[in-house]
């Protein structure tokens, strides 16, 4: 009984291992009535603020969206921590964005009450884009505006098949084609890779004496495997990587510290972005050897654009973004891996960042989700209303 909102507007970015094909943004902004503004909500977590002062991938993606939809003329309004900076209207949902006050553990109050703002408000915006994951599921059931989700993580963990399952009809938008693969029966209106202003990476044209891994400490993201590829192959790892929750300390504590008392290793720290661009632009290549599903991987773009080929593990979404034997290597082993360091100088590092720079631009993102955010618009609170009103049907059957 419950009406899904939207068509499925499927690949509104890259599919997989083949780009599509450009779509100049001017074609985008002259269309007579979708030129003209709409009025888009933003929902960001309240952990980090908006831009994100280090390592942050949804909170990254959410500052670029916010920029770029302002700058087409959109009225928008984020709903994020009060410390964000944003040139947009912000509605704060907490004074200042809990990482950066030192807090640790179970976010889920603060979430809540970033909901219960954005429900407060949503009757004057025409389309509502959360970034909450799954947290705001019911949210998007119930409110008279359209609410659409991006999903950043992996969809595969324990209670997610229950959740997706009685969730079916409320609109969602996945990052890789990879990571929407479980739940066919969804109602997956597109997926748009993500996009960043790549362009203002630094290049560096020559590869390096070194390997770097950037992201986070944690036994996903294959930190260990790094150390043992840089050990066997003879060079330093460089880690930018961030250390803030307890399982990130002790997995610091328990393999990267050894690593670099060793000399394997060093730990340049949580670095912001034109520091870390730079220390990726400097490398060899870039490793990413987590054994796990990763939904997207901004890391490999990043990587990419500053010329330095990626060394990604052969799942998830990376299958999608790195393209073998051009611009990086997809892996099974360290064996493998140790073959794709040989091999990572011979690759052509102008082509490895033209490449990224066509496929994963901002403008290509924004590009799918205006397309997605008109859709929904155009169905307007009727839509959103049938699926709550199918829901609340289904409620009194039994």
């Amino acid at each position: 009984d419950r009406r899904p909102l939207a068509g499925n507007l499927h690949n509104a970015g890259v599919a997989p291992n083949r780009p599509p094909e450009t779509v100049p943004h001017s074609e985008v902004t002259i269309l007579g009535e979708e030129a003209n503004p709409l009025r888009i909500g933003l929902i960001s977590g309240p952990m980090v603020p908006i831009p994100p002062p280090g390592y942050a991938g949804t909170e990254r993606v959410v500052a670029v969206l916010a920029d770029e939809l302002s700058r087409r003329g959109h009225a928008v309004t984020l709903f994020g921590p009060g410390d964000s900076k944003v040139d947009c209207e912000l509605v704060p949902t907490i004074e200042r964005a809990l990482w950066s006050s030192g807090m640790r553990g179970d976010m889920t109050p603060y979430i809540q009450v970033t909901i219960e703002r954005a429900w407060a408000d949503c009757g004057r915006f025409d389309v509502i884009h959360s970034q909450l994951d799954t947290h705001s599921f019911a949210f998007a059931r119930h409110c008279e505006t359209p609410v659409v989700h991006t999903l950043h993580g992996r969809l595969d963990v324990p209670g997610l098949p229950e959740l997706f399952d009685e969730y079916r009809d409320i609109p969602l938008i996945a990052i890789s084609e990879s990571q929407r693969r479980w739940w066919p029966r969804n109602n997956w209106v597109a997926t748009v890779n993500h996009g960043m202003p790549l362009d203002r990476a630094p290049f560096e044209g020559k590869p390096g004496d070194y390997l770097t891994f950037v992201g986070r400490i944690a036994p996903e993201k294959g930190v260990d495997e790094a150390i043992e590829l840089a050990r066997s192959s003879g060079m330093r790892l460089r880690i930018a990587a961030k250390v803030h929750e307890d399982d990130e300390h002790r997995l610091f504590a328990e393999q990267v510290q050894p690593a670099i008392d060793e000399g394997v290793a060093t730990y340049e720290g949580e670095l912001a972005t034109p520091e870390r661009d730079r220390l990726m632009a400097g490398a060899r290549a870039t490793v990413m050897m987590g054994a796990w599903p990763e939904p997207f991987g901004l890391v490999a773009i990043e990587s990419m654009a500053t010329g330095t080929p990626v060394i990604a593990r052969r799942a998830g979404a990376l299958t999608e973004i790195v393209e073998h034997g051009r611009t990086g290597f997809l892996v099974d082993d360290l064996t493998e891996a140790r073959l794709a360091v040989r091999e990572a100088h011979g690759l052509h590092r102008p082509d490895v960042r033209r490449r990224v720079l066509e496929r994963f631009s901002v403008a290509r993102m924004v590009d799918g989700y205006e397309a997605v955010y008109r859709t929904l618009a155009g169905q307007g609170a009727d839509a959103g209303q049938g699926a709550d009103a199918g829901k609340r049907e289904a409620v009194a059957a039994g």
